[in-house]
């Protein structure tokens, strides 16, 4: 049966509401839009209905429509690095890229702010990395990099973590290990192995150095088992973020860094969460002295959020080999030269403020305040910390988690996450991890409220946990 498929196009023929100044609905209408209209991504939609709505921002805080104060507690999605009051510098960069130039596809025209950001991410990369190009999130950006791993290797297979996240669209989703690669179909060209840090087991050895070693002969084996020519990159997070901030010992990534060059393998490491500063080093990688990357990636810190914008980099070879050979990847809006003018003056901003080296300063007070959390509630049984990055691993009395991560929350933690809102923290959780990064600019004084709030939070999880 034929229906009716006509649209207005004249301002009388839609509600007049639309033509009204933004910031001017009332709490009813825009809960009304958001209940007809809106829809989630990870979570059932109708979470969308309990979400706070927020109106304004400053510095580390945000305020909702009732009025009340937020502290960012994980920079949104590990995103808003340099917090919410944008310079002057910024503001000014992205004004005059809007009024001389606000768009031209990256396939037919070039730009100065591409050349410009291209040579300042090469600059701020160690190594051979010189090769970039700019996505729109870091999904896209892992997605156009398994692409040119593909193309340049002549090889199918990629190999990545169970303990990972590398995106939302179809090879970054495939290359993710945890719960949210189950809401497509895989593909056998993906191929998953286990982290050094399994959950529920460890690898064989009396020591840190003998687990390392079954871990690496374990991955060896798999890659062998695989065939190693069909293999063209492992795809690994520098520090597995949405896994629960999980660092790896040196010698396992050094250990990794040697079985890709002996098989002819890339090393992808994914930067979406840690690049740019939010360890207390430029890369997360660095972390780890001596290993470098074939191919990175990064979005989140790139322009702290301002624009959406990711960024893929390649080593010399890569370059060169697509110099003659299309990357095969690509989008209308990479490239997309007001994101990029807004990322260009992020970063010249974070080089001028030393934001890297505030991280630093300021990470010794963010570990002790995650080491007191563990040691005084018993509802924590451990924690991990680096820079501003961190996570608390929820246990109940009997020492076990009290859900997976993929499962729905318990009262226990339904009633803790009720307690953060309630004691002005907004951020991620994804029990039984309690992620914690604040923004990079964050001072001593705002960490301790921070931890002020977390506590009083954390007592109510004690509490419903029966401790």
């Amino acid at each position: 049966k034929a229906q009716d498929n006509k649209s207005p196009t004249e301002v009388l023929q839609v509600d007049p509401k639309h033509f009204q100044p933004l910031n001017t609905w009332t709490t009813e209408e825009i809960k009304n839009a958001v209940a007809s209209h809106v829809m989630t991504t990870w979570s059932p939609c109708k979470a969308k209905n309990d979400l706070p709505i927020i109106t304004h921002s400053s510095h580390i805080y945000l305020y909702d429509s009732d009025g009340k104060e937020y502290i960012d507690w994980t920079s949104q999605a590990v995103c808003t690095n340099s917090g919410h009051s944008l310079s002057q510098h910024v503001k000014t960069a992205i004004n005059d890229q809007v009024d001389n130039l606000h768009f031209v596809y990256g396939g037919i025209a070039m730009t100065e702010i591409r050349a410009r950001l291209s040579s300042l991410i090469s600059e701020l990369l160690p190594g051979d990395l010189v090769g970039c190009l700019f996505p729109s999130s870091g999904s896209e950006a892992n997605e156009a990099a398994i692409t040119m791993a593909r193309r340049y290797s002549g090889r199918p297979k990629i190999l990545s973590f169970y303990r990972s996240y590398h995106g939302g669209t179809q090879n970054s989703l495939s290359a993710t290990g945890d719960f949210r690669r189950h809401y497509q179909q895989g593909s056998a060209d993906f191929v998953k192995a286990f982290n050094f840090t399994p959950n529920f087991f460890e690898h064989a050895g009396a020591d840190e150095d003998e687990r390392v070693r079954s871990a690496l002969l374990m991955l060896e084996e798999q890659i062998i088992s695989e065939n190693p020519e069909s293999i063209a990159s492992i795809v690994v997070e520098s520090i597995p973020g949405s896994a629960g901030v999980l660092t790896m010992p040196l010698a396992y990534i050094q250990g990794v860094r040697a079985i890709c060059d002996k098989y002819g393998i890339l090393l992808h490491i994914d930067e979406v969460m840690c690049g740019f500063g939010r360890t207390g080093e430029m890369w997360g990688f660095q972390t780890y002295p001596g290993v470098l990357p074939d191919i990175v990636t990064s979005a989140k810190g790139l322009s702290s959020s301002i624009a959406p914008i990711s960024f893929v980099a390649v080593n010399e070879r890569m370059m060169e080999f697509f110099e003659d050979n299309a990357p095969g990847w690509g989008s209308t809006f990479q490239g997309h030269p007001v994101a990029m003018a807004a990322a260009y003056a992020n970063l010249t901003e974070m080089l001028t403020t030393n934001l890297v080296g505030h991280v630093q300063s300021v990470a010794p007070a963010f570990y002790e305040h995650m080491r007191h959390c563990a040691e005084v509630h018993p509802s924590i049984k451990g924690f991990r910390a680096l820079g501003l990055y961190g996570a608390l691993d929820i246990a109940t009395p009997d020492g076990e988690q009290p859900h997976e991560v993929h499962e729905a929350r318990t009262a226990a933690t339904n009633k803790y996450f009720e307690a953060t809102r309630q004691n002005g923290l907004l951020g991620l959780f994804r029990p039984p991890h309690i992620h914690i990064a604040p923004p990079l600019i964050i001072s001593e004084e705002e960490i301790q409220e921070g931890f002020d709030r977390q506590h009083r939070a954390l007592d109510v999880l004690d509490e419903e946990l029966g401790f």
